[in-house]
């Protein structure tokens, strides 16, 4: 019985070190998750500020179109959007143009999402999402993408004007 009571001892302090381990491990992922959500929302608050300033300049370069900032279940950034009316023979068309770039909500597969959506003249033109992993995210890479993104729904818009 001596050698039965010496594993039985050493299976308990196995399975408390592991308990304890556990414990730990457990403290860390809710450190690394807080850690995520605060670079989230950092990046968050920078890209939609970004974002805003390059709608409205967007905005200031074709006039008609109305700036909205939008802060909703679906995200944070701008949009910006006109209708116009087409005066044909004898008939008049309504034509709707927008664009929308949002941030994404965190999300616990802790990526960073910007979602696009561009319409010119009733016509879906640009319809995209950038996401990166949040350890990996730089503001640099998705500043370059939101450029990207107003410059060509600059171009297509002024080809369809």
């Amino acid at each position: 019985m001596g050698e039965f009571d010496d594993q039985l001892q050493k299976a308990i302090q196995r399975g408390q070190m592991t308990r304890a381990a556990g414990v730990g491990a457990a403290a860390d992922d809710a450190a690394t998750e807080e850690q995520f959500r605060q670079k989230h929302a950092q990046l968050r608050n920078e890209l939609s500020d970004y974002i805003e300033t390059r709608l409205r300049t967007l905005c200031d370069h074709f006039p008609g179109f109305e700036f909205q900032t939008v802060v909703n279940e679906k995200g944070w950034g701008a949009r910006i959007f006109r209708d116009d009316m087409r005066l044909g023979r004898g008939t008049a068309r309504n034509e709707y143009s927008r664009l929308e770039i949002l941030v994404r909500p965190f999300s616990d597969v802790y990526i960073l999402e910007v979602s696009t959506k561009g319409t010119i003249r009733n016509r879906e033109s640009l319809n995209r999402s950038k996401h990166e992993f949040l350890r990996e995210a730089t503001f640099e890479s998705f500043r370059r993408s939101v450029d990207s993104t107003v410059l060509e729904f600059a171009e297509q818009y002024s080809a369809h004007a």
